[in-house]
C-alpha cells in the first residue's frame, strides 16, 4: 500500500512539474509575442499612416513638379496613402480655388508650392485652423506652416554669387553682371536675388547692370538678355535663379558669338536639360538641389507629421536639401533621370 502510494505521489509530482513547466513556457511565448517591440513599432506606423489622404497642389505639373509627384506617389502607394493632385497649370486663381476646395474636403495633409509669398497665405492658415497639417515646397509663403521642404534659397544665392565674383571680380573681366530673376513676388526668387545681390554689391569690382524678372519664362529671359547685351557688350556674367528659364538667355549669348565669354551661373532643380546645357558649354556652372531627393524629403515630412499626435499648426519643421555643383559630365549624377513611361 505504501509503495503504491509513493509511486502515485511521484507520478502526481511529475505531472504537476510538467504542467508548471508547460504553463511557464506557454506564458513566456505569449509574453514574448505581446511585447515584441518591432511588431509594435510597425503597427503604430501602420495605424498612423495607412488609409490617410494627402492633397498636393503645385503651381503646375512641369518637369520639376512631375518628379516630386512621381516620388511621392511611389512611396504613398507602398504605404497605403491616398494622393490627390490638382494641377492649376500656372493659373493663380485656379490654384487658390483648388486649395480652398481641398480644405473643405479635409485631407490629412495639404502640400503646396506657392507662386507668390501672399496668394495662399490666408488659406494655409485656414487649413491649419481646421486641423489639416500643411507642408510648403521650395517656394514658401509669408505664412509659416507645419513643415517646409526645399532648398536653403539664400544659401543658393550666396554660393552662386561667390562663383560669379571669383570669375568676374578683381579685374578678371569687366565686372558687369546681369541677374535673371524668376517671378517678381515669389519667395524663391526674392530670397535668392536678395542674398546674391548682397554678395555682388560687397565686391567693388562687380557692377550689377541689370536685375529683372523673367516670370520663369525662357523667352522672356532671352528678351532681357538681348537688351542687356546691346547695352553692355562687355558683359562678364549672368546669374539666374532657375535653370530652365536660362536656356533662352544662353541661346542669345551663343548667337551673339559670346559663348564662353559671358559666364552663366544657374540654380537648378537637377533637370536633365540643365546638365545638358553645362556639358554643351552653354552654362558655366549649375548649382543643383535635385528634385528627386527633394521628393524623398517631402515623403519624410508627410510621414513625420502623420505620426506626430500634436495638432496642426503647432510645429514648424524644416527639411533643407543639399546643393551640388555641376560643372561637367562627371557631375551628371547630380541631375535626376526622368523615367520612361
Amino acid at each position: 500500500m505504501s509503495i503504491t502510494r509513493n509511486v502515485n505521489l511521484k507520478w502526481i509530482s511529475a505531472g504537476i512539474a510538467s504542467a508548471a513547466i508547460a504553463a511557464i513556457s506557454v506564458g513566456s511565448i505569449s509574453a514574448a509575442h505581446a511585447a515584441d517591440p518591432r511588431a509594435e513599432l510597425f503597427q503604430k506606423f501602420q495605424t498612423a499612416v495607412k488609409g490617410k489622404t494627402v492633397a498636393w497642389v503645385p503651381v503646375w505639373l512641369g518637369v520639376l513638379e512631375s518628379e516630386w509627384t512621381r516620388v511621392m506617389k511611389a512611396h504613398f502607394d507602398d504605404y497605403g496613402v491616398k494622393l490627390i493632385v490638382r494641377d492649376p497649370n500656372f493659373k493663380s486663381d485656379v490654384q487658390l480655388q483648388a486649395v480652398s476646395s481641398l480644405i473643405n474636403e479635409k485631407p490629412d495633409i495639404l502640400i503646396v508650392q506657392n507662386p507668390t509669398t501672399t496668394l495662399l497665405a490666408r488659406e494655409l492658415k485656414r487649413a491649419m485652423d481646421s486641423g489639416i497639417k500643411v507642408i510648403q515646397v521650395n517656394m514658401a509663403s509669408n505664412q509659416l506652416t507645419d513643415a517646409y521642404v526645399g532648398a536653403d534659397v539664400p544659401k543658393l544665392g550666396r554660393m552662386l554669387a561667390e562663383e560669379v565674383v571669383k570669375t568676374c571680380g578683381g579685374g578678371k573681366g569687366s565686372g558687369k553682371v546681369a541677374i535673371l530673376q524668376g517671378e517678381a513676388t515669389a519667395a524663391y526668387s526674392l530670397d535668392m536675388t536678395k542674398a546674391a545681390t548682397e554678395v555682388l554689391n560687397g565686391d567693388k569690382s562687380i557692377k550689377v547692370v541689370s536685375s529683372q524678372p523673367t516670370n520663369w519664362d525662357a523667352n522672356k529671359a532671352a528678351e532681357v538678355t538681348t537688351n542687356v547685351l546691346q547695352q553692355n557688350p562687355d558683359l562678364c556674367g549672368i546669374f539666374s535663379v532657375w535653370g530652365p528659364q536660362t536656356a533662352g538667355a544662353a541661346q542669345v549669348v551663343k548667337n551673339a558669338g559670346k559663348q564662353g565669354q559671358v559666364k552663366i551661373f544657374v540654380a537648378s532643380d537637377g533637370q536633365p536639360a540643365d546638365c545638358d546645357m553645362v556639358e554643351q558649354g552653354l552654362f558655366t556652372k549649375n548649382l543643383s538641389y535635385r528634385a528627386d531627393t527633394q521628393g524623398e524629403a517631402i515623403v519624410n515630412a508627410v510621414l513625420t507629421l502623420l505620426q506626430d499626435s500634436r495638432p496642426a499648426g503647432t510645429t514648424q519643421l524644416a527639411y533643407y536639401t543639399t546643393n551640388y555643383w555641376v560643372s561637367g559630365k562627371d557631375d551628371r549624377q547630380y541631375c535626376f533621370v526622368v523615367p520612361k513611361e
